[in-house]
Parts: structure tokens; sequence; C-alpha cells
């Protein structure tokens, strides 16, 4: 009787190690062919994964490196926050992750370049449309006419 549970819980454990190896562009595969509820969640851990990138671009002073990777940041959690949109499902968590990608932004801003500080701060400022645009719909807020 333990044996098929032994079994199932060795499987298991094989196949989250086997999700935590995966590279970036299988995980970026696995959130464009997942299904729209599942989207947010994934395409919030791509933007993280590509902050963790830009991050060490900044401290190995790679900036050739660090522009694609806050292009990257921007464009995966605008598209967690369509996708949380659009399916009606994690909207509040994805609002958090990207709340919290964009302090993890602000303070990095401090500690770039000066001529790349501009476009960090635009990365901010989308950052927080797509958290402005999380609350509208979480809030039910912008379906009201003006009267």
């Amino acid at each position: 009787m333990l044996y098929p549970v032994a079994l199932v819980l060795l499987v298991l454990t094989a196949l989250s190690l086997g999700k935590k190896d995966e590279t970036l562009e299988q995980l970026i595969a696995r959130a464009d062919a997942a299904r729209p509820e599942q989207q947010p969640d994934l395409y919030v851990e791509i933007a993280e994964r590509q902050m963790k990138a830009l991050t060490e671009s900044s401290k190995g002073e790679r900036w050739e490196e660090f522009r694609p990777e806050l292009e990257q940041v921007v464009k995966y959690c605008e598209r967690a926050q369509a996708t949380a949109i659009q399916s009606k499902k994690k909207v509040k968590r994805t609002e958090i992750k990207i709340r919290q990608l964009s302090q993890r932004l602000r303070d990095l801003k401090l500690n770039v370049d000066a001529d790349d500080q501009p476009s960090v701060q635009s990365a901010v400022d989308k950052l927080e449309h797509y958290r402005a645009e999380l609350f509208r719909a979480m809030f039910g807020l912008g379906n009201k006419q003006n009267d």
C-alpha cells in the first residue's frame, strides 16, 4: 500500500524539479500555449526572470544586455495584465506582482547609467499604468458613464 504513494511522490517531485530547470524560452512557449486563466502567472514569472537578468546586467554594467531585458520586463508585464483582465482570473495577484516589479525598477533606476534612467522611468510608468488598469478591472472603475 505504501509503495504506490511513494511512487506518486517521486513522480511529483521529478515533475516539479523539471519545471525549475525550464529555460526562459521553454517558459515563454508554455505561457503562450497555456489556458488564458494560467497565463497571467506564467507571464509574471517570465517578467520576474527578466528582472533578475536585468539586475545582473546592471550590476555587471552590461548596458547592451540591460536595454533589451528592460523591454522584456515591460512586455511580459503587459501580457500578464492583459490576460488577467481578459480571463478575469488572478487580477489581484498580477497587480501585486507588477507593483513589486515596479518598485524594484524604481530602486534600480538609482543605480543605472544616467543615460538609461529615462528608459527605466518610462518602464516604471508603463508598469504603473498596467496596475491602474488592473485596479479598474478589480473594482469596476471606468465602466460608469459620466452624467
